[in-house]
């Protein structure tokens, strides 16, 4: 990383440390409803409200983690337990589901537009990592949820914040698919968000095994594998259920889960569609 790659990089983790992060609308009104209705608030209830949005579940892991007591000698990921450990109370006096996405991004419908797409596939990707997680008799199957679903955590804080440049990123990439990501990112904002990400979570003291599980140069471990296939997988199938990585993402996974790649390939394409035949070369 070059000097200037470096003071860029600094530059945004110092902004986004002291930015109030926005969460979805739906959301706010979500846990508002549970917080006026005592006979459904519960530790569950509001947790999962919590997870359908990735930026609130960050909100909430951060603030634990700041707190947390001198006693707390166990790193907390799963949002039930760190409401339970915090208390709905505090909870909702230190964590409040403020901003909103929509007022942060009012003006740039095509930035929020490109944001609820980012987490409509984070929520894929939990989903999948989840469910493999599970398949391999993985007891902590809710951590690498997690992990999935904050994958591209930093994407979404800068479609917030840096909205016109994600839209050049996107533009350039639209016009030449062959760019590689990393390389796009370093020349519109002056570092990789993959580099931007690690820093986030060194700076904001998140779980270090949360910080292990969302680094994809550790895919030799298992759960690493689990979830960068989740989120490989999500990031395709967005594309449409054609595109044509898919093929080598049904044979990792196949792999990863001991079974063919057909079987794979019917795990997690929909009957709607339109699947690759995976007999033909790609």
């Amino acid at each position: 990383m070059s000097q200037n790659e470096s003071i860029e990089l600094k530059k945004w983790v110092a902004k986004l440390t002291s930015a109030h992060i926005p969460v979805l609308k739906q959301t706010a009104r979500d846990l508002a409803a549970l917080h006026e209705d005592e006979n459904k608030l519960s530790a569950r209830g509001v947790s999962i409200a919590i997870e359908a949005d990735p930026m609130m579940t960050v909100k909430l892991l951060r603030y634990l983690q700041v707190h947390k007591r001198r006693s707390q000698t166990n790193e907390v990921i799963e949002v039930e337990q760190a409401l339970i450990m915090l208390g709905l109370g505090t909870f909702y006096t230190k964590v409040p589901a403020t901003p909103l996405v929509q007022e942060v991004l009012h003006g740039h419908t095509d930035a929020l537009i490109q944001l609820l797409h980012v987490i409509h596939r984070c929520h894929r990707a939990s989903k999948y990592a989840r469910d493999w997680a599970i398949r391999l008799n993985n007891m902590h199957f809710e951590e690498v949820r997690i992990a999935a679903l904050l994958h591209d955590l930093a994407e979404m804080l800068m479609w917030c914040f840096a909205p016109q440049e994600m839209l050049k990123i996107r533009e350039i990439q639209q016009k030449d698919k062959a760019l590689r990501s990393r390389a796009v990112q370093e020349q519109v904002l002056g570092f990789a968000l993959s580099d931007l990400q690690q820093e986030l979570i060194k700076e904001w003291s998140l779980p270090q095994l949360l910080l292990t599980l969302m680094d994809d140069s550790n895919a030799k471990q298992i759960q690493v594998r689990n979830v960068v296939l989740a989120v490989n997988l999500a990031r395709h199938s967005a594309n449409g259920w054609n595109d044509a990585a898919l093929p080598d993402d049904y044979k990792e996974l196949g792999e990863l889960l001991r079974i063919s790649p057909t079987d794979a390939m019917a795990l997690v394409v929909p009957e709607e569609g339109a699947a690759c035949d995976l007999t033909k070369p790609h």
